[in-house]
């Protein structure tokens, strides 16, 4: 779509210091007549662009140039920067001092005041996860293959993948690309990926499907219907993961819990994550797992 190229180019335009015309018409894949029509609109919108013609030249926005803030309101700036500290949380090059410094014009009033929302998406693996998305993120800006090792309840395997796409999800940071070694669109966990390296061999971006953006896919596999009691104790958990109308609270004190799970991995983990304080009533497979996992448990303590 032209507006999402429009953008695109404003943004190579802002990261890199110089580019030029036919950088960007291979870079989105149109003509560099198309470009040139894309520089003259995005002018016409008050955002200076520059060319400097010769050796080492080619496109730039006007030094000292800084995008005027009354596009918009207070509150959009401030939900803007919210959303840049949160993403400043995981990177290595921080850009929230920066976009003040380029919506303020040396006047900061504007974005002024207390932080009302505060999100950190770090982790216990801050150090590893800072190096691996700034690796995919140039690889993606790049358009280069990336090879790891991946770990699964399948074992451990080398990976190949066209990466498209670093994405924070179910509390987890994920990249998405064409997975090389499986010849499928895959997702993987980054916490679970390991030996990232740039090979530096280029790839032709390919069209997506609309169905295999639809990342819910990923994680649905045959549905289960989980019923169980819990202790009381336990009732605080519950709402907070699913809410006050989750559960039937009996005379006993006890909390009947009907849930669908559409992850078995997942539903086994939970279970037992609640240790004694839950007994399960159905499925029977899943009465049978955790009392297997309860056995082994108490082998190693025999």
């Amino acid at each position: 779509m032209k507006i999402d190229r429009l953008i695109g180019i404003i943004t190579i335009l802002l990261q890199k210091e110089r580019t030029t015309i036919p950088q960007l018409a291979e870079r989105f894949e149109v003509s560099c007549r198309t470009i040139q029509r894309d520089i003259d609109h995005i002018c016409k919108a008050g955002i200076p662009i520059v060319s400097i013609q010769g050796y080492g030249g080619g496109l730039s926005i006007a030094e000292g140039y800084k995008l005027d803030k009354t596009v918009l309101t207070k509150e959009e700036l401030q939900a803007v920067l919210t959303g840049v500290k949160s993403i400043d949380s995981i990177l290595k090059t921080a850009y929230g001092q920066t976009l003040i410094e380029k919506f303020s014009n040396g006047k900061d009033t504007v974005l002024a005041g207390h932080d009302m929302i505060l999100i950190d998406l770090a982790s216990w693996y801050q150090d590893s996860l800072s190096d691996k998305i700034e690796q995919i993120r140039q690889a993606i800006f790049n358009r280069e293959k990336l090879i790891f090792i991946y770990y699964s309840d399948k074992g451990e395997s080398e990976r190949m993948i066209e990466p498209y796409l670093i994405m924070f999800k179910w509390a987890a940071w994920y990249v998405y690309g064409y997975c090389l070694t499986k010849n499928e669109y895959r997702l993987f966990k980054l916490n679970r990926l390991w030996k990232l390296e740039n090979t530096k061999v280029s790839y032709i971006p390919r069209n997506i499907p609309d169905d295999k953006m639809d990342f819910e896919q990923y994680f649905q596999i045959e549905e289960i219907k989980l019923t169980a009691l819990f202790d009381a104790g336990t009732k605080y958990r519950l709402i907070e993961e699913y809410g006050p109308e989750c559960f039937t609270v009996f005379e006993s004190g006890k909390l009947l819990f009907q849930r669908p799970f559409s992850n078995p991995e997942y539903l086994l983990q939970w279970v037992l994550s609640f240790g004694e304080h839950i007994k399960v009533i159905e499925p029977p497979e899943l009465r049978a797992k955790v009392r297997k996992h309860a056995e082994n448990i108490l082998k190693q303590y025999k």
